[in-house]
């Protein structure tokens, strides 16, 4: 799996969206067409080791990372730096 060429701040827009706790994976692959494996790796490279070990302790199986787990749409928060899906 190799990861699309990127510049640097569609890298760091991807971090801060992967950080994020409200802002599914999905919604990574719609703006910027990265699947979830490829946002992990992704991570995995741009991230301390120990950094990324705690990330990934965090995400793993939440619901708000994953849209199918989520149970609400409504309400959603929108940052001021994400494109809009219409």
């Amino acid at each position: 799996m190799r990861l699309p060429e990127l510049d640097s701040a569609t890298i760091d827009r991807i971090v801060e969206m992967a950080w994020e706790d409200r802002t599914p994976f999905e919604a990574i692959e719609t703006q910027f067409g990265l699947t979830e494996p490829q946002v992990i790796k992704l991570m995995r490279r741009e991230m301390k080791t120990s950094s990324f070990r705690l990330w990934r302790k965090r995400v793993t199986g939440r619901p708000t990372k994953n849209l199918k787990l989520r149970g609400f749409i409504a309400g959603r928060f929108r940052s001021s730096n994400q494109k809009s899906s219409s």
